[in-house]
């Protein structure tokens, strides 16, 4: 089966680096706190001259959040230990430009003149940013930078990443429906914004595809299909949840920040009773946030997006003065920007092997997944 994909996106430079790195060691930034890397091992960029520093404004949530800003800052720590520099992150008080910008400028002031924001409430903040210090380098996670009237322009040092999130949704539905052959499956989000959308309309078309063609009869009802509107009420994500499987879904999607997070504790608690409850993790792979009890998680499987690596190469990009500036990328199947775990204990040969075929599908572009809603619901 042959999808269609929108037209009309952003026109794109797609970077393939093939970087090749050991992962470095873990170290967790305290809030705000400088970590001094020492670099050598992994080489990211072949031990260039370095003598830049690493510095991210952390969007709503913390820098362990298990999702934007935890994956973000985790690609900051692998290529500023094995390159041998400085990173520092900040938290800024709230979510409007103003604390951006004020975040982006101490930042500046302290010399971190290469600086990663995720999300796309950065993307006045950047544009502005972007003017004012000519001189600093700009990586916009999720976003592109944008004037006061909705205008995009990327400016020549600034990159602005996108994911094509409707594969790596396809490929959780492909792997949910082969798991779990019938019954019904569920998707929250957070606020209704593209990428959320975007994850959604991919797991409906994983969940048709499966059942057009590998035999499962898996349904996804309009009532089990919600955005809750934030990305930080955790109450109201268990709520949601509870409510979902109440009505018998096997499977929820949570795309959906901390809203996601109260739905994977509901979730826990109904596994340790004993009750089915799986949820598909989003971003980064989120296993370890589903266990509920030792060596058992409720995690079936995660629909990640390359956060890390998207990071860590714009970082190694600059070190080989090769930075992509004014360029907007994608990260997709074909360039491996997205997919699912490497490991996945909860999910079946089968769900294991069928993914991993759908996904060399997609990336040699045998399967074209759409961005947009389609008729799908039931």
């Amino acid at each position: 089966m042959k999808m269609k994909r929108r037209s009309g996106m952003l026109a794109v430079l797609v970077l393939l680096m093939g970087l090749l790195a050991a992962c470095g060691g873990s170290n967790n930034g305290a809030n705000g706190g400088t970590n001094g890397a020492a670099g050598g091992e992994g080489n990211a960029a072949e031990q260039p001259k370095a003598d830049f520093k690493v510095g991210m404004v952390t969007d709503a949530g913390t820098i362990d959040d298990k999702s934007f800003n935890q994956g973000t800052w985790e690609g900051i720590l692998r290529a500023t230990e094995e390159l041998g520099l400085e990173n520092k992150y900040l938290k800024p008080t709230g979510t409007t430009e103003a604390d951006y910008t004020k975040e982006i400028g101490n930042l500046y002031d302290a010399g971190f003149k290469f600086i990663v924001t995720p999300g796309f409430k950065f993307e006045t903040a950047i544009f502005k940013a972007q003017e004012k210090y000519k001189d600093a380098k700009f990586v916009l996670i999720d976003g592109a930078p944008k004037d006061d009237k909705g205008n995009a322009a990327v400016g020549e040092n600034t990159v602005s990443i996108f994911f094509a999130e409707q594969e790596s949704g396809f490929l959780a539905g492909v792997a949910t429906s082969v798991q779990i052959k019938e019954g019904d499956v569920g998707f929250i989000g957070g606020m209704e914004i593209p990428p959320v959308q975007k994850f959604n309309w991919g797991f409906q078309q994983g969940v048709k595809y499966a059942n057009d063609n590998l035999g499962t009869k898996v349904a996804i009802k309009k009532e089990n299909v919600i955005y809750e509107g934030t990305f930080s009420n955790v109450a109201g994500g268990g709520q949601l949840a509870a409510s979902m499987y109440d009505r018998g879904v096997k499977v929820i999607f949570a795309a959906a920040g901390g809203v996601g997070v109260g739905a994977i504790d509901e979730a826990k608690k109904r596994a340790a009773d004993g009750k089915e409850a799986w949820i598909v993790g989003v971003d980064v792979d989120q296993y370890a946030d589903g266990e509920y009890a030792t060596g058992k998680s409720i995690i079936l499987t995660s629909a990640m997006k390359k956060i890390d690596q998207a990071a860590y190469d714009m970082i190694a990009a600059e070190a080989k003065g090769e930075f992509p500036g004014g360029q907007t990328l994608i990260f997709d199947a074909k360039n491996d920007g997205v997919g699912l775990p490497a490991e996945n204990p909860n999910l079946s040969e089968e769900a294991v092997a069928k993914s991993k075929e759908v996904f060399e599908k997609l990336k040699a572009g045998e399967i074209t997944v759409a961005a947009e809603q389609g008729d799908l619901i039931k």
